[in-house]
């Protein structure tokens, strides 16, 4: 179990609004923050409030918030003692995580095992299966061919939804109501996984176009202790993207 290790300096990477709250919440607690931006990002609201910015790369993500290296050596550079990924980009990467930690950083998140494990969704559907969960059907396989996969999603049966394995937030998902248009949506969602999250991976579900989402919030720390923060109904959304959270969940009793 890992010792609980106290820090005064975070550097965040991320940007836009989800860095604003972080920043926000580190100045609540009295501590420091260092941005780690990509150049687009030099006139935005996170920059002006954070105490320290370092530029880590050019516009693209893969040329800066998608890079393991320049992350780490940017959060080096101003001495940060803690990295804090927000969500999206490398937050669900196990190798980041563990540079982080090897680098002598502390890594504000879920162990490395963990996220390998849960962070890519084939893992995750695979775990859960194995000690007798529920899962939708659906492939999970290597073959990423697209011939392959439009086989696949004969077989389950349309309509069937295309899922970035690496990633969520909406990002590499799409909708496939017939064979005709599997072979465009697939292709859109292996440019937009690779683009968001790193990894063209995909994996296939039978689409529950009537379901409620619901999830449930799992938090622990460093010290062992765990707890349930309860369901949260997150059933209204746009293009799969939640915009509304409600807890508890009125859909359950």
């Amino acid at each position: 179990m890992a010792r609980p290790r106290k820090f005064e300096k975070v550097a965040i990477a991320n940007r836009g609004e989800v860095a604003v709250r972080i920043i926000r919440a580190c100045q609540e607690l009295g501590l420091e923050t260092v941005l780690l931006h990509s150049t687009v990002d030099e006139q935005s609201i996170a920059f002006r409030l954070a105490d320290e910015t370092v530029c880590i790369g050019e516009a693209p993500s893969n040329k800066s918030y998608l890079s393991i290296e320049a992350n780490v050596q940017g959060a080096l550079s101003a001495g940060a003692d803690a990295i804090h990924p927000g969500f999206g980009f490398l937050s669900e990467n196990a190798e980041f995580a563990e540079a982080v930690g090897a680098a002598g950083m502390v890594f504000i998140g879920p162990s490395p095992e963990s996220i390998r494990l849960f962070g890519d969704k084939i893992s995750a559907k695979t775990h859960v299966q194995k000690n007798g969960g529920p899962i939708i059907p659906g492939y999970t396989g290597a073959d990423q061919a697209i011939w392959s996969l439009i086989k696949e999603c004969e077989k389950i049966g349309f309509p069937v939804i295309c899922k970035a394995a690496a990633g969520g937030g909406g990002r590499g998902l799409k909708v496939i109501h017939d064979a005709k248009a599997a072979k465009e949506a697939i292709e859109s969602a292996q440019r937009e996984a690779q683009s968001a999250f790193g990894s063209s991976q995909v994996f296939l579900e039978k689409y529950l176009d009537h379901a409620k989402h619901i999830e449930v919030q799992i938090f622990g720390d460093s010290s062992g202790h765990v707890h349930t923060l309860f369901e949260r109904e997150c059933s209204v959304q746009r293009r799969h993207q939640k915009i509304i959270e409600e807890s508890l969940s009125p859909s359950l009793d």
